[in-house]
């Protein structure tokens, strides 16, 4: 009996830990056999003590690899010329990736076979053969991370009177049924992957910054974080009737709150880039990726219809009490702009959706504002201005000048840098 290695044998003069990448490879690949105990020129010398050797294959395949790959193999004892030998079959399994359980879903942990080698599989190899398993649901499909934490989650189930057990997290698509962490579980951990970014601009375009943040952890954190930051720079406007004072904000609160959980709550996962959040001086634009379910158009969702792109998530919210009901989303924005003269837009395009809030006051600051334009407008081709510049904008005289730098100062709307003859203005 002469053996040669291919791509669908392997030749192991004795056994190592190392041989459980063979087994991942195989199974992960078109199935093949190992032989423990034959020379790479394919003479068999047998092996030592081969009870103990079977057994630590079978520790190996139990302890070592995820998904349980045990079904999928059958080991024998050969003997030929008086020397035992070990023959190890391993099919193709039908739950790909497999890999090894201290390296996780990753290169570092998955092998494929190629040629008479067993090489890290790419992670672009790992997604596809996530994906052929478990079907397109994203959520669904078993995370490349599996070291993951739930601590803020946690705190959000207990502020509820909700238990988080292992039972639990099956229950709600965490951990799937052979305790492996899916998408869904990466979404509500500490470790997401994905993340909002948050810019806040001068004026009504994108020329001047002035602040941006990136918000990230669990989208649980990041929900509650982008609600404080928006409500930070949500201007409050007194009005008087009578002797009744009423506060308004730019921006109803309740409009910004569905906005946001339907940007997080129905965005597509599968792509890597951020929700955004842009704060203008006249609106609140938040842009979501992956645009409406496949179907369902703008005019249907306009009118209730609903169909959550991430089922599971979808319906921990509900639990949560973050969401009443579906489809009531787009009507809540719709109402809380009732009667006033801007209205909320919605926008649909292949891979994005976007809902725009205007200022319920921009219309009264645009006004305000506008006798400060030309000195603005300074600000389009340089950085910082001087009271001269304001002079010649203006065509007024020095007193007059100082004043709207002032007053500019007071809304700020632009900052003093430097005292004296260096005294310069620059946009806050």
């Amino acid at each position: 009996m002469r053996l040669y290695e291919s791509e669908t044998v392997e030749l192991k003069e004795i056994y190592t830990f190392d041989l459980k990448k063979e087994i991942v490879a195989f199974a992960n690949t078109n199935g093949g056999t190992i032989y423990i105990g034959v020379q790479d020129s394919g003479e068999i010398i047998g092996v030592n003590d081969a009870d103990l050797v079977m057994q630590q294959i079978s520790n190996s395949l139990r302890d070592s690899i995820r998904p349980d790959v045990s079904m999928f193999t059958n080991i024998e004892l050969l003997q030929e010329k008086k020397k035992f030998f070990i023959k190890l079959t391993v099919s193709q399994g039908t739950k790909k990736p497999y890999y090894l359980s201290d390296k996780g879903l990753k290169p570092t942990g998955v092998y494929v076979r190629s040629g008479t080698t067993s090489a890290p599989a790419s992670e672009d190899a790992i997604r596809m053969m996530i994906k052929m398993t478990d079907g397109d649901s994203f959520e669904a499909n078993r995370s490349l991370v599996q070291e993951l934490t739930f601590n803020r989650l946690e705190e959000e189930l207990q502020k509820r009177g909700l238990e988080f057990t292992e039972v639990q997290m099956k229950n709600l698509g965490i951990l799937s049924s052979d305790n492996i962490y899916t998408n869904m579980g990466l979404l509500v951990s500490d470790q997401c992957k994905h993340s909002i970014k948050f810019a806040i601009f001068q004026g009504t375009d994108k020329l001047v910054f002035k602040d941006r943040k990136e918000l990230t952890g669990s989208l649980f954190a990041q929900l509650t974080n982008a609600y404080k930051t928006i409500d930070f720079y949500n201007g409050t406007k007194a009005t008087f009737h009578d002797l009744l004072r009423t506060d308004e904000r730019d921006y109803p609160e309740d409009a910004v709150r569905e906005a946001l959980l339907n940007a997080i709550v129905h965005r597509d996962y599968s792509f890597s880039g951020s929700t955004f959040i842009n704060l203008y001086s006249d609106r609140l634009e938040i842009i979501s990726l992956g645009g409406l379910v496949s179907g369902l158009s703008l005019e249907a969702a306009m009118l209730g219809a609903s169909q959550p792109r991430n089922e599971k998530f979808a319906a921990l919210f509900y639990r949560m009490k973050l969401i009443e009901a579906y489809g009531t989303g787009i009507s809540k924005i719709i109402s809380c702009y009732k009667g006033l003269a801007v209205q909320p837009k919605f926008e649909n395009v292949e891979g994005a959706f976007r809902v725009v809030l205007p200022n319920t006051h921009a219309q009264e600051l645009s006004a305000e504002n506008e006798k400060y334009l030309a000195i603005l407008g300074l600000f389009e081709n340089q950085k910082e201005i001087t009271r001269s510049d304001v002079e010649q904008a203006l065509g007024s005289g020095t007193t007059h000048a100082i004043n709207m730098l002032k007053e500019m100062q007071e809304k700020e709307l632009i900052t003093k840098v430097g005292s004296g003859r260096l005294t310069r203005y620059v946009v806050k």
